[in-house]
């Protein structure tokens, strides 16, 4: 993509992670806890399985906005969220970005960032990021 991005522009991301990214997640942040990694210990919690890392299934926003929309250049500079729905390795998911807002003199946009289960149609995560581009903002 080479043209500036407007208000109302959106793209869509399809991804999944499998348990094996969960673990290599876990050993990169140093997050360990069970709820991710030991089923017999999953079992017995509300998801009653693992649950994937609210990061790790987050990561997809950098992703995208690093190297999709808008894209190489991209400097992220905030993101809210909040964790509506646990989310489990192998189901596939979309994350899907909407330009809210710009500033053409900072050469920002406020971008909303949501990951729905395609499964369920339901949203895992809500939230909004803030980046910065220079040649696409």
């Amino acid at each position: 993509m080479s043209h500036k991005i407007k208000v109302g522009d959106n793209y869509e991301y399809e991804f999944s992670f499998t348990q094996e990214d969960v673990e290599a997640f876990a050993r990169l942040s140093g997050d360990n806890n069970p709820v991710h990694l030991d089923p017999e210990f999953a079992s017995k919690t509300i998801f009653k399985q693992p649950i994937i890392h609210g990061f790790l299934s987050a990561s997809v926003f950098s992703k995208v906005l690093g190297t999709d929309f808008p894209g190489h250049g991209c400097i992220y500079l905030k993101q809210s969220m909040d964790f509506l729905r646990p989310m489990y390795v192998n189901l596939k998911y979309k994350a899907k970005f909407t330009v809210e807002e710009i500033n053409e003199a900072r050469h920002q946009a406020i971008i909303k960032t949501i990951v729905l289960d395609l499964e369920k149609c339901k949203t895992t995560i809500s939230g909004s990021a803030t980046v910065m581009h220079k040649e696409r903002l």
